[in-house]
């Protein structure tokens, strides 16, 4: 074997190979620059005419196709033939999509959202289960960030197939509280100190103003529904200083606890059982204006 031969021969070949792999990675290190700089203008120009849900998705869509784009390029510059790989693509494309059609729902299902809009971009929703402020409307996936700082992504189909809740779609919402008052509180005047308390509560709209009403009856006594309204960026502030506030009206004016009796019976025989009564103060799930107010 002439091997002075073969490295002559070789030494061209590889050098030429050793460029166009060299040019290969500038062309797709600069297509992604230009790829991103063209998402970010469609995006940005079509922010005012639409919004950011819109101009989002659309600059997705424009930068998967570029891509694509870009990918046959640089094979075209390894000197492969892009018509036969482009008609392959498509034909891959048609195989994996009858393969994984939930790919095809979610992307159906993206376009649904852009159309019927029951949120965007900001909103803060329940969806799916997910409970958080939408970053992204995607192609495939909505994202969200929820309350605890967790980035999530959910298939638009999904989402689409759910109930949606979006709370930030009206100017405010209402805080649900429960206030549970002994029988021998009069509640006539609880109410009146809570709706005065309420007033004082930052971020606590007069107009709709507090509702403070008997919602229910337990044996401990009656059940208040205590319902401030404020904007959604001060729900939490609201719930925690409302609770709170629940709190020390009782403690201030001194409700007695409520409290339940429970009969505990013992006996060694039918004939001569003997009864303990346990007296005990009852916490109820809810913000109660005796037990955990004035204990």
């Amino acid at each position: 074997m002439d091997i002075h031969a073969m490295l002559q021969t070789a030494i061209p070949l590889l050098t030429a190979l050793g460029l166009k792999v060299v040019g290969a990675i500038i062309l797709w290190i600069v297509g992604r620059q230009l790829i991103n700089l063209a998402r970010r203008l469609v995006v940005r120009s079509l922010k005012y005419p639409f919004d950011q849900t819109v101009a989002t998705y659309i600059g997705t869509a424009v930068s998967v196709i570029l891509n694509i784009a870009l990918i046959i390029a640089i094979l075209g510059f390894f000197g492969i033939e892009t018509t036969s790989f482009a008609a392959l693509l498509a034909g891959v494309g048609i195989a994996i999509g009858a393969a994984w059609s939930g790919l095809l729902a979610n992307l159906a299902a993206g376009v649904f959202l852009l159309i019927l809009r029951p949120f965007k971009v900001g909103d803060f929703i329940s969806a799916r289960g997910i409970l958080g402020t939408v970053d992204e409307i995607g192609l495939f996936v909505t994202n969200f960030t929820t309350l605890d700082n967790v980035r999530t992504f959910v298939g638009n189909a999904k989402i689409l197939g759910d109930n949606i809740q979006n709370f930030t779609a009206h100017p405010y919402r209402r805080v649900d509280l429960l206030a549970q008052l002994d029988n021998s509180v009069n509640h006539a005047e609880a109410i009146r100190l809570l709706k005065e308390r309420l007033g004082r509560i930052p971020n606590v709209m007069a107009t709709p103003a507090p509702d403070v009403e008997i919602l229910t009856f337990t044996p401990l006594g009656p059940v208040l529904a205590v319902r401030p309204y404020c904007h959604n960026d001060h729900y939490w502030q609201v719930y925690f200083d409302t609770n709170r506030s629940i709190r020390e009206v009782g403690g201030d004016a001194n409700f007695p606890a409520p409290q339940q009796h429970v009969f505990v019976r013992s006996g060694t025989s039918a004939q001569a059982p003997s009864s303990l009564l346990i007296r005990c103060s009852t916490f109820s799930r809810s913000a109660s204006l005796g037990s955990s107010l004035a204990a």
